[in-house]
């Protein structure tokens, strides 16, 4: 038994049909056939049934392909490994992040093009999108690694986090919007904003299951007027005087920039928290381990946030 021998067979199993398995190989479908049928002599039993319209598994092929799907996995494993320890990295790495998170954290492009330079034979797929639905994404490993914005402050189940940024939340508003002269000097109560028409982030990103949560525990629905995917947008539609928007602490000079003023909320004190988050059994090969690896140096953890805390075997 061979492992091409196997790979054609779990190949021919996922098309139903030898035309296409061998096409998908690169190999004459002749070829192709002859070495499923010695691999089936080999084993003493037939895996395919080829008499109807498309092939299909026997009950014996249907106990094998986990098996020969395992092993094909362990084989690869073993190859990526050994490239690893020879410098030879290989494979794909699959990151989400979501949208402005990262501006003022760290230079993503910078370290994208410095793994590439280091690794360039590994493929980078890069994905936009909110962090609930990157969470999923993450525990159907269609994602390695991803940059959420964290609605709780524990972590999700079978998720280790590296907390990047943590900043207080804070209302911006247009200068003259009658929201920011209520509360007292020490900040602004969230009941403050009951009623009013809020502009935030979507729903399924951190900071919206923050607000959300916060004003469920004090009794009432916030009022989502508009949304939008980055905290600017955000700051900018609330200079309009279209809403008051919820966001990320700003600088003044920023605050400035945008036409608002801004005042914390700190009854109770929200925080807007973004973490890199992946599996806590680990990246699926070496070559998203190397990159989470590469993450990490660059984004030194505030305040300590990292939990659970990393195997000792991890990246």
């Amino acid at each position: 038994m061979e492992m091409r021998q196997l790979r054609y067979f779990v190949t021919v199993a996922q098309e139903a049909n030898f035309t296409r398995a061998a096409a998908r190989l690169h190999l004459a479908q002749p070829g192709l056939s002859a070495q499923v049928r010695q691999l089936e002599r080999e084993l003493g039993q037939p895996l395919l049934d080829r008499s109807g319209g498309s092939v299909t598994l026997t009950e014996v092929g249907e106990a094998v392909l986990p098996y020969a799907r395992a092993a094909l996995a362990a084989a690869d494993a073993v190859r990526r490994t050994v490239e690893e320890f020879t410098g030879l990295l290989r494979g794909q790495v699959a990151i989400g992040f979501v949208s402005g998170a990262l501006g003022h954290a760290f230079d993503l492009p910078s370290v994208l093009a410095g793994f590439h330079d280091d690794h360039p034979q590994v493929e980078i797929a890069l994905t936009e999108d909110t962090s609930e639905r990157m969470l999923a994404a993450l525990h159907r490993g269609e994602l390695d690694i991803a940059v959420i914005g964290l609605a709780r402050e524990d972590s999700p189940p079978g998720i280790s986090l590296h907390v990047v940024i943590d900043e207080p939340v804070v209302v911006a508003a247009a200068p003259d919007h009658p929201v920011l002269a209520l509360g007292g000097r020490e900040g602004l109560a969230l009941a403050e904003l009951r009623d009013r028409p809020l502009i935030s982030l979507p729903r399924g990103t951190g900071l919206r299951g923050v607000l959300e949560r916060a004003c469920a525990q004090a009794g009432f629905r916030p009022r989502v007027a508009f949304e939008a995917a980055a905290p600017r947008v955000l700051a900018q539609l609330a200079a309009r005087g279209l809403g008051v928007a919820v966001v990320p602490a700003l600088e003044a000079g920023a605050a400035a920039a945008f036409g608002v003023r801004t005042r914390e909320i700190t009854a109770p004190g929200l925080r807007a928290r973004v973490a890199l988050a992946w599996r806590t059994d680990g990246p699926a090969g070496p070559a998203a381990t190397a990159f989470l690896r590469v993450l990490r140096a660059a984004l030194p953890a505030r305040r300590g946030d990292e939990f659970p805390a990393p195997r000792e075997s991890g990246p």
